[in-house]
């Protein structure tokens, strides 16, 4: 090698990292401070902490780093996704903290109108699973709303388009809520419309819409991307207020077609969709008048052609009634014979009853007895003599025998009580005899079982020479370990108490000092009373 080729060493400039690192960094920056990339997007994992975006963008042979600060991030009309080709506008700067170099995005779009449609049927796939787009979630658009509210550009001609076809087919109160239709803040401004209508109270200042309108004119794809965004959809299928979608042409489709109630092919069209024609409508309800009038003249009339019919075939009141008042005539002429026929009835009844209890009377009996005996006194005049005496012998007989049966009845009636006298006398003394028996039996078994009790009780432990020793709060000690030296103790014997003191724990106690005895008062045994008593 020619030694002349190389610079020497020793003339070659020295640079410190950080110098080369900036001259790097400018020498890049000026020579590609704007460029656009078109690369699929590859790393994304969404903002991180700070709010920036960091991630790589590749094609077939090379891969750039690629970085979207948070401002910018929040102004992207497109949000990046893994795998989606993308132009991304920006220029190239260097890191010097890894040496490398990146791309810092100020823009960003998708590549083509391929990669832009695979993107909203992602979109679309996505949000019809979550049912956003389903036919029963859809509701129907009133008949003849009566407050209509639109949610499009003021300035534009699409509004002024409806509100024209609106007046030509029926006047409706109209509120028109402004919002961009295209830009980067025209989705939120759209979402927030759809919002705020149904936020409006019913009854309140501000009429509440029975339909809203989303309108937008004709345009491209890039265009119409504001009404393709979520929030926009979402808004779309949670407003309570029937929704009409007419964005663009009736070509062109948008993802709010799918979440609205209805889809109008063009604003003009939703303006049509939303009213009927008021002179159809009104030559509709005429002509349902005119029909309701004739078909009822014609019922009128058959229903009076039915009623002379049934008139003439029914009989005059005078056939009607020649029949009953016929009945009624014979019944009068019957009526007052049968009374009187009744009447006697009752009264020959009646008669009969009293004859009857006349017969049983013992005035009549005595009476009739008397008017025989002075028909057998006329008769039998000759014989009154023996007759009388023949009366007065039965008399006398049947006085003998009236006292005999008497005196049989007494007797038997004496004796009846005798017998049930006995009977008592002989029940009293077998109950006295089973109640002294059974009161025998339970004083005999009262006594055993005190007997037992006492056998059992504490006193008897106590006379065998037991003790119970209990400390100042009157709790039993039943370990050395519950005493201490110096402690009072209260011990209980057989006849009575005394008090201790503890001298030392677990040794023997010094003698006390005597005390007056507290004797208790002896449990007095039960007295064994003789028979009775107990009551």
């Amino acid at each position: 090698m020619n030694s002349e080729s190389t610079p020497p060493a020793g003339n070659a400039p020295e640079w410190s990292v950080s110098d080369l690192s900036g001259a790097l960094k400018r020498t890049i920056e000026d020579a590609f401070g704007f460029v656009r990339v078109r690369g699929e997007i590859s790393g994304y994992r969404g903002p991180v902490a700070s709010g920036h975006v960091y991630f790589s963008l590749k094609d077939t042979n090379a891969k750039i780093d690629a970085v979207i600060w948070k401002g910018v991030f929040g102004r992207l009309k497109t949000r990046p996704q893994e795998g989606l080709e993308v132009i991304a506008t920006g220029k190239i700067t260097t890191f010097a903290g890894k040496s490398s170099y990146q791309i810092v995005i100020d823009s960003l779009e998708p590549a083509g109108i391929g990669a832009l449609m695979a993107l909203l049927e992602e979109r679309r796939r996505k949000l019809a699973a979550e049912g956003l787009f389903a036919e029963e979630r859809k509701r129907l658009i009133p008949y003849l709303p009566r407050v209509i509210g639109v949610v499009t550009s003021p300035t534009g001609a699409v509004i002024r388009d409806i509100l024209h076809r609106l007046e030509d087919r029926f006047p409706r109160h109209v509120l028109v809520w402004p919002v961009r239709v295209q830009g980067e803040t025209s989705a939120a401004e759209v979402a927030n419309a759809i919002a705020g209508f149904n936020a409006l109270p019913a009854g309140g200042r501000i009429p509440r819409p029975d339909v809203v309108i989303v309108a937008r004119g004709g345009g491209s794809l890039e265009d119409l991307m504001s009404f393709n965004e979520e929030i926009v959809v979402r808004a779309a299928a949670a407003s309570a207020i029937p929704l009409v979608s007419a964005v663009g042409h009736e070509t062109d489709t948008t993802l709010i077609d799918f979440a609205a109630d209805l889809r109008a092919p063009t604003p003009t069209g939703a303006a049509e969709k939303v009213v009927p024609v008021r002179a159809e409508l009104m030559g509709f309800v005429a002509d349902l008048a005119r029909r309701h009038d004739g078909a009822m003249r014609r019922l009128s009339d058959r229903r009076r052609s039915d009623l002379r019919a049934l008139a003439r075939a029914l009989p005059g009141p005078e056939a009607v009634l020649s029949g009953p008042r016929q009945r009624l005539d014979l019944a009068s002429t019957r009526l007052a014979p049968a009374l009187a026929r009744n009447a006697r009835a009752h009264e020959q009844a009646l008669q009969g009853l009293a004859r009857r209890l006349e017969a049983r009377s013992p005035r009549i009996a005595l009476a009739r007895l008397r008017a025989q005996l002075d028909g057998f006194a006329r008769v039998l005049s000759a014989a009154r003599g023996n007759a009388i005496a023949s009366e007065r012998t039965r008399i006398a007989h049947a006085r003998d025998r009236l006292a005999t049966l008497e005196i049989r009845a007494r007797n038997a009636f004496s004796q009846s009580l005798i017998q049930r006298r006995e009977r008592s006398t002989l029940l009293a003394d077998r109950a006295t005899r089973a109640f002294g028996q059974g009161l025998h039996r339970r004083r005999d078994r009262l006594d055993s079982l005190w007997a037992l009790i006492r056998s059992l009780g504490p006193e008897a432990v106590l006379a065998r020479g037991y003790a119970l020793i209990r400390d100042e709060g009157g709790a039993l000690v039943r370990s050395v370990a519950q005493t201490q030296a110096g402690q009072g103790l209260t011990v209980q014997v057989s006849d009575g108490r005394f008090e201790a003191v503890v001298s030392g724990a677990g040794g023997p106690a010094p003698k006390p000092q005597p005390r007056p005895a507290r004797r208790e008062a002896q449990r007095p045994e039960p007295p064994k009373s003789a028979q009775g008593d107990l009551f």
